[in-house]
């Protein structure tokens, strides 16, 4: 039962990465390639109805892993207390700018939030892949399963490590790489003329900025994590994981003059990299750096086995209707996007 429950977890992140990585990618490449106000609103519109429905699953995903993983939660949350207030008030920023953006009509005022709007998805786009840097290197467990990391250190591997180092910068600059490309995928999908053209332009240079990425992120975490060797080398069929993100980096290069297929093939590129990163940690849920055995598996972070049963029944009707909803919405609202006189 941990297990399944550790695959939904696994799975919820990676939706929510793909759905909240191409509206945070549309606020990185916004400025980029909108020169006008309306080429600006119409970015803005591209994700209007959609942005903050894609959070939920980031909410989703936490209260899962509450549920779930406790013991992961409570350590995780308090290790990381400085990071998650900072996301929180990005994520925060990020949504008013979005808001607030139109209410006022002045040289200053539309510019300044625009300025938030990128800003803060790119500093998010940073954070979340720091974040999953910090995981698959892992931190200095105890034996009371807590641990604290400052914000940085000497950018160093090894015991005293912070939030930050070369491999999480690295991971970051990886993540930030990626969900341009995902951003930039979907702005132009969703416009046409210039700004379209602009937008696939950004994602052709962010495409080959992250295949080189690619390449050293992997060799590095197989190096830094030796849990990913023995993982795959114990269950060679989890090879399937890596080579989906290798045909959706090669297929977001082959089909790179349509519109649907280079986006899908973003958002499979994210789900191979996120699901290879699950399955070679497994039963790792958050690795000790220092000590293996200190590590949190998916059998002593997990909830009483009664508990995750009573909530897979009550988890899969709820799902299923999010899921749904969620595609109820994207067909409501498929197509290119147009300016109208009220709002974005």
């Amino acid at each position: 039962m941990p297990t399944i429950w550790f695959m939904l977890v696994a799975v919820m992140i990676a939706i929510y990465v793909v759905l909240d990585g191409f509206d945070l990618g549309a606020g990185i490449v916004q400025l980029l390639v909108a020169r006008t106000d309306r080429e600006r609103r119409l970015v803005l519109r591209s994700i209007g109805p959609v942005w903050d429905g894609n959070e939920v699953w980031l909410l989703a995903g936490g209260g899962t892993l509450y549920f779930a993983f406790p013991a992961l939660y409570a350590s995780s949350f308090s290790g990381f207390y400085l990071p998650l207030m900072m996301v929180l008030w990005l994520l925060i920023l990020r949504g008013i700018s979005i808001e607030f953006r139109n209410h006022i009509d002045s040289l200053v005022w539309k510019p300044f939030w625009d300025a938030v709007f990128g800003g803060a998805s790119a500093l998010l786009a940073i954070f979340f892949g720091a974040a999953l840097g910090n995981v698959v290197r892992g931190v200095p467990l105890d034996s009371s399963n807590e641990f604290f990391l400052p914000l940085w250190t000497n950018f160093g591997l090894g015991r005293d490590v912070g939030i930050l180092d070369w491999y999480t910068v690295l991971v970051a600059v990886t993540a930030f790489a990626t969900l341009t490309v995902q951003g930039g995928l979907w702005v132009a999908l969703k416009t046409d003329g210039g700004l379209a053209q602009r937008a696939r332009q950004v994602a052709l240079v962010g495409w080959w900025s992250l295949l080189p990425l690619t390449v050293v992120i992997t060799w590095c975490s197989f190096a830094i994590q030796p849990r990913l060797s023995a993982s795959f080398a114990a269950r060679p069929w989890g090879y399937v994981f890596p080579l989906l993100a290798v045909a959706a980096l090669i297929g977001m290069r082959a089909l790179g003059r349509r519109d649907v297929a280079p986006f899908l093939c973003s958002s499979l590129y994210i789900v191979g990299m996120l699901t290879s990163a699950a399955f070679g940690l497994y039963p790792y849920v958050l690795p000790s750096n220092t000590d293996p055995a200190l590590g949190l598996t998916v059998n002593n972070a997990a909830a009483a086995p009664y508990g995750l049963k009573v909530g897979l029944a009550w988890f899969i009707p709820g799902m299923l209707l999010a899921a749904g909803y969620f595609v109820y919405t994207y067909r409501s609202f498929a197509g290119k996007v147009a300016l109208e006189d009220e709002g974005y």
